[in-house]
């Protein structure tokens, strides 16, 4: 095929990376290039201002407690009791802070039986919190 090439054009070699062949088995020799592939690739990505992001060794371990403590204060900033975190001035979003409580009730519904008594009575205690905030902000609207 070099021959075939007229003069001053350049080829290209197509070359299968895939990871697997077409019956499903993995190839040997791709495994070990690909992982260097998407090594490389990470490196190479610019970095970020690592001040403002977690990193693996600063993420605590999710818990369902941490997981209501997280949505709770997500409808609490919605409903302007905190300040967002990014902005200098609260934020009232009634719609979607009901859509937090929404979810929150749901999960009280769906987990009621398997929670231990930490764990239901800080749902109820979000629930009834969030709620009553719901209420009096609404009423002044």
């Amino acid at each position: 095929m070099a021959g075939d090439e007229p003069q001053g054009e350049r080829s290209f070699k197509v070359e299968d990376r895939r990871r697997f062949s077409e019956t499903g088995e993995a190839r040997p020799e791709t495994a070990t290039a690909g992982e260097g592939a998407v090594q490389s690739a990470a490196s190479e990505q610019p970095k970020k201002d690592e001040s403002r992001h977690w990193t693996s060794e600063q993420t605590a371990e999710i818990t369902f407690a941490s997981f209501i403590l997280g949505l709770s204060t997500q409808a609490l900033a919605l409903l302007g009791e905190i300040q967002h975190p990014e902005q200098s001035a609260t934020q009232v979003d009634l719609t979607a802070a009901r859509e937090i409580i929404d979810i929150l009730g749901l999960l009280q519904t769906k987990t009621r039986g398997n929670l231990d008594d930490a764990e239901t009575a800080l749902l109820e205690s979000a629930l009834y919190d969030l709620r009553m905030i719901y209420v009096q902000r609404s009423r002044k609207r």
